[in-house]
């Protein structure tokens, strides 16, 4: 049925002609306040993670470097992820220029499509104030905030991950027509594979048991149906796949992340078992055996301690914190996502134990198995896993959160004149407002005055659920109005700070005191980092060359603040550059973690003939890479990719790009980690002793076109 503009319009603001009045208005409320609150102060994070703005400038240049996520326009090597995560910034970026609005919104859209996604899913079946408080609790989560309005893939990731949630809850709905949901569902998770690889299939065992189980239709059908999700998830993640292996690796850049230049060895080494067990060659902070073949220890200077460690060494979880059922709920990782956590689990198993009895296909009960079972396998693999891990990555479990909260406050509240069903909604809340409690205080000196009314708001809330709830409705109504509120405050106090500040580096983390770039301020105690190294760029021994178990040498930018990758006066604007004035260090781990600011004068001597070279510069590391990058919009060579470790390009290979007269300059990295960032790895020192050095502001070039003169004898 063709309807009329106006008509069109009434619907969208209307919504369904069965719905409240009230309902249409509420969600598009939602999702313009969600929108509002992330594009505000949105320029403070600059180019925010400069490893993939620097892809997604390359990749808004070519389109070769569009499909493999390259990190520089002349295809040298990849982001160590696959590409469809930087694929909507940079098109963005090839229609509206260069600049931080351009590379952060479209993250901004996907934070508000996620929760429009949230929304539908959970109101289906539990009704419109479900699907608003599951929508309201995702917006105000703190890690959600950071990462909505931040450039690396975990954005797309959520999104994508419930859109399969979504799609698979249709088919469960279905008989006929179950088919085409779950081939969405598996076309959703592949391009979540080529956006974070295996993370994608974290929920898969969750999503197909409950199908099999509990899906209208035989067994036989259901098998079938699932096996057509199977296919196009396949098909959607295995194109790009199948592409990259067969195309020679002479044609294409080098797969960053990989020692052996192969995506299947990075999809199930790097970022596979390795990410389990924490046998990572290339990573930075794996595991905690110490030194060794392969792994160099660091101990790092007083009053630094990178994040998430667990003191010096950390503790089971090694480099990367101790590891255990109580690692979400930590000092590092709670403020990010646990708020609601404990209420989320009290939820999931009310829910199942009011829906038990219902029929086999009872789509409420699939519905709480399913953002259960994967909010489960997700905190779980988070929990126990050994190798790389970041807090940020919580993103991914707070669709499953939120939706928990909206369906089993939902659901128990429609019970609510059962003693058991209004005591559980009750302890909920108080639990809820004393985990908020211990939360607020271990930040004692922000906001100090937040925690008493967090508690004694949740408290009197929850006696009022037990109490008056069942007996007044207005009562009721009341005091699930200040259990929302008490239970929202500390973590939407955490939001807005988040959204106060710029977060810019590889480490970021949300809320007071958190990580807005490199390690420096704000860190604690005294810890130690393992490196984990190939070969090296170059075929180097060790890291940079030296034996393995030494540390680094140099040592510039360790610890430093933020300091590269905003564009000039309130980035955002077409064609915007990273900052120019005084050349600084690299950031902090010697642009490990993040790149440096160039200067005016560095800029003018990287872009003085820049066309005649395919590469302006070459520099240790990613980051250090696309500082400048960024600032010239000309493709700059990461070698060894993004903590110098990766073994591309040989010496070989270099010295034949330099013959050629391919590359202007190489830059000199002050000292650094990986195979290849400290100064004396091998391509770095047959530069140093090959070429002329160049002083510009405080930054060191070597100029390849320009040999050094043999001294007379």
């Amino acid at each position: 049925m063709n309807l009329p503009d106006n008509a069109r319009l009434r619907r969208l603001w209307r919504g369904r002609p069965e719905d409240a009045p009230w309902v249409r208005p509420a969600f598009l409320g939602l999702l313009l306040a969600t929108a509002a609150l992330y594009l505000w102060n949105l320029n403070a994070g600059g180019y925010a993670n400069s490893f993939y703005s620097a892809a997604v400038q390359a990749g808004s240049q070519s389109w070769k470097a569009f499909f493999f996520g390259s990190l520089d326009a002349a295809n040298a090597i990849t982001v160590d992820k696959p590409p469809a995560a930087l694929w909507p910034m940079a098109l963005s970026v090839r229609l509206f220029g260069l600049g931080s609005w351009q590379i952060l919104v479209p993250e901004v859209l996907m934070g508000v499509a996620t929760v429009a996604v949230l929304y539908a899913a959970v109101r289906r079946r539990f009704g419109a104030g479900a699907g608003l408080l599951a929508g309201v609790v995702l917006a105000l989560t703190p890690v959600a905030a950071l990462m909505f309005r931040f450039n690396n893939p975990d954005a797309l990731l959520a999104l994508l991950t419930t859109v399969a949630v979504y799609c698979v809850l249709r088919a469960l709905e279905l008989d006929e027509g179950a088919g085409r949901w779950l081939v969405r569902a598996g076309v959703a998770l592949g391009f979540a594979f080529l956006t974070k690889t295996l993370q994608a299939f974290l929920i898969l065992p969750a999503l197909a048991l409950v199908y099999v189980v509990l899906a209208p239709g035989g067994l036989a059908r259901r098998l079938g149906r699932l096996g057509l999700g199977g296919l196009a998830l396949l098909g959607s993640a295995g194109w790009w796949v199948a592409l990259v292996e067969l195309w020679p690796a002479s044609s294409r850049p080098y797969i960053g992340g990989s020692q052996k230049n192969s995506f299947l060895e990075l999809t199930f080494g790097y970022n596979g078992l390795g990410r389990l067990n924490g046998d990572e060659v290339g990573s930075v902070g794996g595991g905690g055996r110490g030194g060794g073949p392969g792994r160099m220890t660091v101990d790092l200077p007083a009053g630094m301690e990178l994040p998430g460690r667990g003191g010096a060494g950390g503790g089971p979880g090694g480099g990367w914190g101790e590891t255990g059922l109580g690692r979400m709920f930590n000092d590092q990782l709670g403020g990010q996502i646990s708020w609601l956590l404990p209420a989320a689990l009290i939820l999931l198993v009310a829910g199942l134990v009011v829906t038990w009895r219902a029929a086999r296909t009872d789509t409420a009960r699939s519905a709480f198995l399913v953002w259960g079972g994967s909010l489960l396998l997700t905190t779980g693999v988070f929990s126990f896993m050994a190798g790389i891990f970041h807090e940020y990555y919580t993103v991914a479990m707070a669709p499953y959160v939120a939706a928990l909260i909206g369906m089993g406050a939902a659901v128990l509240w429609e019970e609510r004149n059962r003693f058991l069903a209004s005591a559980t909604l009750a302890a909920a809340v108080a639990v809820t407002a004393v985990w908020g409690w211990v939360l607020l205080g271990r930040t004692p000196d922000w906001q100090p005055w937040l925690r008493l009314p967090v508690l004694v708001g949740g408290c009197v809330a929850a006696l009022g659920l037990l109490f008056a709830g069942r007996t007044d409705r207005r009562l009721g109504f009341a005091a699930a109005g200040l259990a929302v509120a008490a239970g929202l405050a500390g973590p939407f106090a955490y939001t807005l700070t988040t959204l106060a500040e710029g977060h810019q580096g590889s480490i970021v983390t949300a809320g007071p005191g958190g990580l807005r770039g490199p390690v420096g301020a704000g860190m604690k105690g005294r810890g130690r980092m393992f490196v984990t190294y190939g070969p090296g760029p170059g075929g180097g021994q060790g890291a940079g060359g030296q034996g393995a178990g030494q540390p680094p040498t140099g040592g510039q930018g360790m610890g430093q603040p933020p300091v590269g990758g905003q564009a000039p006066g309130g980035p955002g604007g077409a064609g915007g550059q990273a900052p120019v004035g005084r050349d600084t260090a690299p950031g902090g781990m010697n642009g490990l973690l993040n790149g440096s600011t160039v200067s005016a004068e560095a800029r003018r001597k990287l872009m003085a003939d820049a066309d005649s070279y395919t590469w302006v510069a070459a520099a240790i590391g990613s980051q250090n890479a696309a500082s400048y990058q960024l600032a010239t919009e000309k493709p700059v060579m990461a070698i060894g990719g993004f903590n110098g470790s990766d073994p591309s390009p040989t010496l070989a290979q270099f010295e034949q790009y330099v013959a050629e007269g391919r590359i202007h300059y190489f830059i000199a990295s002050g000292g650094g980690f990986g195979g290849g960032m400290g100064g004396g790895s091998a391509i770095t020192s047959w530069v140093e002793a090959t070429f002329e050095k160049v002083t510009v502001g405080s930054a060191t070039f070597y100029d390849l076109t320009s040999r050094k003169q043999l001294a007379k004898k």
